[in-house]
């Protein structure tokens, strides 16, 4: 027998505790290179559903590091673990009603397949937030680009470490011309309500 075959069923389910909420529980997934504009851009959005009355929460790679994360390193094994770890609590944080964001270099495909695999149908929106290396790198605001151009970051993605980018989607931002509030404000009918 299963370790979940041995899981009580819970009294309250996720359409329950989202109609109190009055909101339908969604995973927006943002992905791209460190410097991109993915947490700019989640936080803007959480600011926007907020002053709208949403129920949110934003898993942001860097405090994920701080907590969750903390035992890991950055080898290819140690990031899939981390967005297994992520993906977890996102789906936990749906059970509860909530509209999760989420803000992870996530470099593999196949790592956000396994991520959007553990959502229903239409519960995982994966937000590809492109912006060119060399501007990432200008922007650079941790300064590790640098530390990783001069080695002494291993595993850095986009130097010595690939990035995958989305061949499909549900969104696609570039961030070269626009700002952060207004990428998010276009994000903004793309949500299931």
């Amino acid at each position: 027998m299963s370790h979940a075959a041995n899981i009580q069923a819970l009294a309250l389910d996720r359409s329950a505790r989202a109609s109190l909420k009055r909101q339908t529980p969604q995973c927006v997934w943002f992905t791209g290179l460190s410097g991109s504009g993915k947490s700019t851009i989640a936080q803007s959005l959480e600011q926007q559903l907020h002053a709208q009355g949403r129920h949110t929460y934003l898993l942001d790679g860097d405090r994920v590091r701080l907590g969750l994360s903390r035992d890991l390193g950055f080898a290819d094994a140690h990031r899939a673990e981390n967005i297994r770890r992520v993906a977890e609590v996102a789906r936990l944080m749906l059970d509860a009603g909530l509209i999760v964001l989420v803000a992870l270099i996530s470099p593999y495909r196949a790592e956000r397949q396994r991520a959007r695999d553990l959502f229903g149908a239409g519960e995982f929106l994966e937000v590809f937030v492109d912006t060119p290396l060399a501007l990432c790198e200008q922007r650079d605001p941790k300064g590790l680009y640098a530390k990783a151009r001069r080695g002494e970051l291993k595993n850095f993605t986009g130097i010595d470490s690939p990035y995958e980018a989305p061949l499909a989607p549900d969104v696609h931002l570039k961030t070269s011309a626009t700002d952060a509030k207004t990428l998010a404000e276009q994000l903004m009918p793309r949500l299931r309500w």
